[in-house]
Formats: C-alpha cells, structure tokens, sequence
C-alpha cells in the first residue's frame, strides 16, 4: 500500500528538521482515536497542548509525531517531523496534499445540513470512485487542514466541510481546499451574535466561492431569500457558472413522501429523471440529498448510480438518529441548533402516529432579537401538531410565554433539571424530540433515555 506520507514528502512540505525516516496512512489529534501508523500533531490549543500527549501517541501505535519541540520520556529514535509551529506545519501538509491530488473536490458549507450533506455526498460519490470526506463534523481552523492533510493521493473524489462564526473564516479555510464545486446549503439566522443579520451571514458563507478552482462551479439554494444575494456574491468572485437546487433550478424537487424510517424522492437533476429513495426522513433530508446529487452531475458522475447508493444513508447521531427507549420513538437532534434547523426538525414529528412531544433547549449566539427568534418556534410547533412541549434555558422563556397552556410539558433553566419532569410525562407510544444548541446539552436528555432504553 502506498503510504499518505513519506518523512521526505513530509519534510519538504513542511521545511521541518530532518529526523528519522518514516512512512504514515493517516493523522490524528487525539491518542483516543488514534490508528497505528498515524502520523500524530501535536497542537496546542487554549487548553491543551498536544506536545503533553505525543508519548502516549507512540504507546497507541502513532507512526511519526508533528512536534514544535521534543517532549519529555520518548523512546530514543522516536520519529519526529519538527516544525517551527504545528498549525501552520498541518496547514503545509494540506496544501501539498491538493497540490498533489487529482482528485475532484466539492467544498460544503451552510447554516444547517453541513455534515448531512457530506455524508450524502460521501455515498453518492462513493458509489462512482474512491471518496475522501472531512471525518465527523471538522470544519474548523483545525479541522479542514488535518482533513485535506489525510487526501489520498489517489482518491476520485474529496468532499470538505467548511464552517465559520466569524468573517474570514472560511476564506481562509477555502484557500487550502480550492474546491471545484462550492456548495451552500441554506443560509439561516445562525451566529448572528457575531453577524447581526442573515445578510452578513450570506455574504461570509459567500467567501467558498472566492477559493473555488478555475472553471469551478457555485451551488446554491434556490429557495432561500438570500439565493440572489449568494449569486451576485459568486459573480463577485467570478464564478461563472452558478446552479440552484430546491423547488425549482437545476435540480428540482418533484415528489417527496416519507415514513418514519426514510423518504421518497422524485426530482429532476439537470434535465436528468431520478427516482430514489433517502435512508432517513424530512424534507431538509431531501433538499441535501438533491444538493449532492447536482454536485455528483456537475463533476460528470453517474447520477443514477450515485442516487441509488443514498438508500443506505442512516441520519447521523445529533442530526436526526433514532432509537426506541422503553415503547417511546426518540428523534435525537441534539447537536445544534438554528431557527431554520428548529422547523425542520420538528417538522419530523408530523409523520408520528402517538403523542408529539418535542423537548426543546436555547438556540445560542442569536443575537439581540434572540427572544424573538424562540417566540417564533411556536408556529412551526403548531404546523407540527406537537401535543406536549417540555424547554429549558433562559431564551427559552419567550417560548414557553407564546405557547398555548394545553402544549406547556415542563420549563427548566437545564437540561438536567428538566428532565425529572419529561421523564414522569412520556409513556410508550410517544414520539420525543430532541433539539437545541450544543451548549444548551440536549445530549444530556438524550443519554438519560438511551440508558431507559438499555
């Protein structure tokens, strides 16, 4: 097998300090998750410094470490590629990885449906060629270059995910990626502590377009309020060739039916027919499936094959997975929230056949009209036909305010503290939905009724 990286290719990328040779498959952060033959870097961040971890990388198997210094204990003739600053030495690796790469590559980005996206891309993709996607959800500073970093130098296709809660983010992060197709999945009121408006919002998911390679080409969604201003943001970067997907555009939502376990989808993806049929439900799963499938037909793929290969698509844990815990069907949506990712989750309860349930925490970093924003959930409440509505967190207040009394379940200031109450309340045959921001720890909900479940 030919390795990821040579200490010579390594050492070139990086104008690192010559060690002992060595040949790596992969890289990692982290000793947890770390694979023998990984090549470990050794970042340090405001709380950790990776250089206290490269010992145990070598325990764990790692083939090489990424190190601005040596540290303390290691075995003599430990392999190190020493660098003036690990960051910037990932940062090398990855743009060497693109430099040398012949791979298509498709840049993904958004306010919601990120990482559900990749993930759809990752089968439809995967179903034509050898596939490479950021791992998880690293679409960060970190993230994006460890994942082009581990770009096989023989991989079809690269998928990336890129995210940002501050402009210039992404510019930056797009400038190692150079994708040939940028995607943006919808623009919705997500960091607009930091924004102020969904218009600066678009115009800092707008920056992917600036790093899009020659002759790249912009997807954008058609039937988002701020597709024009996306569109005029692409012509700034001299993108010329602009595609929409949704409703209406380049890649058209026919039909779509769902059950509780997937969806049915008949769409039309540049002039071509595709009937195919989503391993999850919701019609936000839909609209990325559709996104993926126009970026699969503009990178000259198989659309169909691509199309047949999401059937086997299970929605992600946080993003839309499902289990049973003792008679009750639990949705868990607890890894983020947004005002626009709210109303696409609790439109997944409208398909329940007992009582609808959703347990609801704050939606973070929205800004001064934050109170406003959670108020508004209670009309895609109502669309939903939620029976019971259990919250927590302070925002959450002005929701529970705009609730009618028959849907009020229980308010808390945590997590923790609300779920005595949700507990005493759902018996079996409920249909439980849980969303809300990262920080607000919906997930804490989540373990207590996995471990009802067990």
């Amino acid at each position: 097998m030919t390795p990821l990286w040579t200490s010579e290719e390594a050492q070139g990328a990086t104008l690192a300090i010559p060690g002992r040779p060595f040949e790596v498959n992969g890289l990692s952060i982290d000793t947890r998750t770390l694979q023998k033959g990984d090549l470990f870097v050794a970042l340090k961040g405001d709380n950790r410094d990776g250089h206290d971890f490269v010992k145990a990388a070598f325990e764990a198997g790692a083939g090489a470490a990424l190190v601005s210094r040596e540290p303390p204990g290691l075995a003599p003739g430990s392999a190190l590629l020493t660098v003036a600053h690990t960051q910037r030495g990932l940062e090398d690796l990855a743009r060497a990885a693109r430099a040398r790469a012949s791979a298509r590559i498709v840049g993904v980005t958004g306010s919601a449906g990120k990482t559900t996206t990749k993930e759809l891309l990752r089968l439809a993709l995967g179903a034509l060629g050898a596939t490479h996607c950021s791992a998880a959800s690293y679409n960060n500073h970190w993230g994006v270059p460890l994942s082009l970093a581990a770009l096989p130098r023989d991989a079809r296709y690269g998928v990336f995910e890129i995210g940002m809660n501050h402009f210039g983010e992404i510019r930056n992060l797009v400038s190692f990626v150079q994708p040939h197709v940028a995607l943006v999945t919808t623009i919705a009121p997500a960091h607009l502590e930091f924004f102020g408006s969904c218009e600066a919002i678009a115009d800092a998911k707008s920056e992917i377009f600036e790093g899009l390679a020659p002759g790249g080409v912009a997807l954008l969604p058609a039937d988002s309020p701020y597709r024009d201003r996306l569109a005029a943001r692409a012509r700034q970067a001299h993108v010329s060739r602009i595609l929409r997907f949704g409703e209406t555009g380049d890649a058209r939502l026919l039909s779509y039916d769902e059950s509780a376990e997937s969806c049915h989808v008949k769409a039309d993806v540049l002039g071509t027919p595709v009937e195919f049929r989503v391993g999850a439900p919701g019609r936000h799963i839909a609209g990325n499936a559709l996104a993926a499938l126009l970026a699969v037909a503009v990178l000259d793929g198989d659309v169909l094959n691509a199309a047949a290969a999401l059937k086997t698509f299970s929605a992600l844990k946080g993003r839309g997975a499902r289990f049973a815990a003792a008679g009750v069907d639990v949705i868990d949506e607890s890894y983020n929230a947004n005002s626009a990712s709210m109303a696409a989750a609790l439109a997944l309860l409208t398909s329940a056949k007992g009582r609808r349930v959703a347990v609801l925490g704050d939606m973070l970093e929205m800004g001064p009209e934050g109170a406003a924003h959670h108020a508004g959930l209670a009309a895609p409440i109502d669309a939903a036909k939620a029976d019971l509505v259990f919250l927590c967190g302070e925002q959450m207040r002005a929701l529970w305010d705009a609730l009618p009394p028959s849907r009020r379940g229980a308010w808390a200031r945590t997590s923790a503290e609300l779920l005595p109450r949700l507990a005493d309340a759902i018996h079996a045959g409920d249909t439980v939905l849980v969303k809300g921001s990262n920080g607000s720890k919906m997930s804490v909900i989540v373990d207590a009724l996995k471990a009802r479940a067990a």
